[in-house]
């Protein structure tokens, strides 16, 4: 007995042995090579945040902040130009209106010029396919008068301004209905101005994407004719990248994970199969790959695999929404009167912010609604109008 556990345990330990294999395999990815390639990756669990987080946010910041000053820039040359647009709406209905609704914030960063700009290039740089796109501000700043970048965009976009009203000044309207009403106001000037067939809401730290167009062109008019898309209460164009990760209580994610480890298992198998000279399908060695490629994709970032979806707008993911956030919302003009109808109905409150109380009607209205993966605009404003932080971080 004790001469037949030797023989299997020095089977085992052999270099060639399968087990050792795919021992050194993992203490090697996961020990050494994944913890020196991802310790900066940000939203990686090898990230290493008490090194990196402190520096890569000020970097963010000062960055963010030329950026501003660059959209500036672009918006200053345009005048100087005369390239400016009488703001008014065209008789025609838009297929998309891309609302931008803003609000003073700290003016060295620009947020709303940096949106504003990154659309205005877009839109030229699209040309023909976006010709039935048009831009719209909404300034819900208390003194519309005050907010200075809106008033340097008012002569390139049209606008609209929600003046102070009863409401705003009663002292029960807290900052989270405050929010919830100027959305409302918003999504409704949307409707009564242009009347688009689809309204995109964006808030003024939200820059959209390179490719946001095109893929919006593939979603609007193939993607969106199925019949369980046609009828979403709305879109969201963006999810926190924190909250994108394999290991969440949302079962599609859970079903992705477990069908990338069904296609990568077998996959690797073979690749180790042809690599050592074993036979081509081993149940238990499949069984192992399809762990590893799970567990990697899990600690390395769900994130980053999205990316690759980038590649083609045929490629990019629609899925069941959760409640946060609204950076990016994309509605239809029916499901916009009804997502107004609705909301009016609610009164927002601290834990019941206006993402919150969407993501409500989802079980109480028997809705439906979807998010866009991978992102599609980038949420760079870490100074909140709503939370003030003196010293924000990324994460």
């Amino acid at each position: 007995m004790l001469q037949h556990s030797w023989q299997l345990y020095r089977r085992w330990c052999r270099w060639s042995s399968p087990f050792i294999h795919l021992l050194t395999l993992t203490v090697v990815t996961f020990g050494v090579l994944a913890p020196l390639i991802c310790h900066r990756l940000l939203h990686s669990y090898f990230y290493l945040r008490h090194w990196h987080l402190n520096p890569m946010s000020q970097e963010f910041l000062e960055q963010n902040q030329q950026e501003g000053q660059a959209a500036l820039r672009y918006f200053e040359e345009l005048q100087i130009l005369n390239t400016s647009k009488a703001p008014g709406s065209e008789a025609f209905r838009p297929l998309l209106l891309v609302t931008i609704i803003t609000v003073q914030r700290r003016s060295d960063f620009h947020y709303v010029l940096q949106v504003a700009s990154r659309f205005h290039h877009l839109l030229q740089q699209c040309g023909a396919h976006c010709q039935s796109h048009r831009i719209l501000l909404c300034n819900v700043e208390p003194d519309p008068s005050s907010h200075q970048d809106v008033r340097l965009l008012s002569s390139f976009f049209p606008m609209v301004s929600r003046n102070k009203s009863r409401e705003d000044s009663d002292p029960g309207v807290n900052q989270f209905e405050k929010e919830k009403q100027d959305y409302v106001f918003c999504l409704e000037q949307s409707l009564l101005v242009y009347n688009p067939e689809y309204i995109l809401i964006v808030e003024d730290d939200a820059v959209p994407e390179e490719e946001i167009f095109p893929v919006l062109q593939h979603l609007l008019l193939a993607r969106f004719s199925k019949p369980y898309l046609r009828d979403a209460l709305y879109f969201k164009l963006y999810h926190p990248e924190r909250l994108q990760r394999y290991f969440n209580p949302e079962p599609m994610r859970i079903l992705e994970w477990l069908g990338l480890g069904m296609f990568l298992g077998p996959m690797l198998n073979f690749v180790y199969s042809w690599a050592t000279g074993h036979p081509s399908l081993s149940w238990p060695i499949v069984l192992f790959f399809a762990l590893y490629s799970m567990a990697l994709s899990e600690l390395v970032g769900r994130h980053y695999m999205l990316e690759l979806r980038r590649l083609a707008p045929t490629l990019y993911n629609i899925v069941p929404v959760t409640e946060c956030c609204t950076p990016a919302m994309l509605f239809s003009a029916p499901s916009a009167r009804r997502a107004l109808g609705y909301l009016k109905e609610l009164h927002c409150r601290q834990g019941f912010a206006k993402d919150i109380a969407l993501y409500s009607l989802l079980q109480t209205k028997g809705e439906n609604a979807y998010v866009v993966e991978p992102n599609l605009v980038q949420h760079v404003g870490l100074y909140s109008s709503l939370r003030l932080n003196d010293n924000p971080k990324l994460l």
